[in-house]
């Protein structure tokens, strides 16, 4: 028996992976949100309840999609989700938008997400509930942990290596060979050329209007 696809969070993050759920013809059986009254649409896909939906529901029968999307400073509300489900049994579907542009041999765990126009190239490993958003680019041989955020139009160049949880902003570049530590922020714009530590935040240079 195939299983329902079912998808969590009813936001922006969820609503691009809707449209590229619907343009690979792939059916969402309801979405699991706090925020709508069950019973109702949100677009054309029923409302089934908040997180206790399924709390008493077959594992086996579902394949979930985290639809959070994920923000530096949001207290790991999307990890938290998809850790939360895991420990009960549920698998999450790994979401790759028809348009990824996928190159040589790829290591990509559950529940990672790679959304359109993305470019990921040979022999890259690409850890669980790992977001490439829009137009990111990862080039070969990089390893990216868990829980990771690579923002729209981020570039990693070859051989980087990204702990858990960090963030990428949009317009980010890292050159090749670095390694940047768990939990890292790094700001929408910047150019990292060198290793960054656990835990740091990183700022790009300040326009300044004269």
């Amino acid at each position: 028996m195939a299983k329902k696809r079912i998808l969590l969070g009813c936001g922006g993050h969820a609503g691009v992976l809707r449209a590229v759920l619907m343009r690979s013809q792939l059916s969402i059986e309801g979405v699991i949100t706090p925020d709508l009254k069950p019973g109702r649409c949100w677009f054309d896909i029923p409302v089934l309840g908040g997180d206790e939906f399924l709390t008493d529901k077959d594992a086996g029968r579902f394949n979930l999609v985290n639809g959070l999307g994920s923000l530096p400073y949001d207290g790991g509300r999307r990890k938290a989700l998809f850790e939360s489900f895991t420990a009960m049994g549920f698998s999450f579907e790994t979401v790759i938008d028809k348009g990824v542009d996928r190159i040589g041999l790829l290591n990509i765990e559950q529940g990672v997400q790679l959304l359109p126009g993305a470019i990921i190239q040979n022999g890259t490993k690409i850890a669980e509930n790992t977001i490439v958003n829009t137009g990111a680019i990862i080039d070969h041989d990089c390893c990216i942990g868990a829980h990771v955020h690579i923002a729209p139009g981020a570039v990693l160049s070859g051989g980087v290596t990204v702990g858990d949880g960090v963030h990428i902003g949009t317009g980010a570049c890292v050159i090749q060979g670095i390694t940047i530590g768990a939990d890292v922020v790094i700001g929408a714009g910047c150019i990292v050329t060198r290793d960054v530590v656990a835990g740091k935040i990183l700022y790009p240079a300040r326009s300044v209007e004269k």
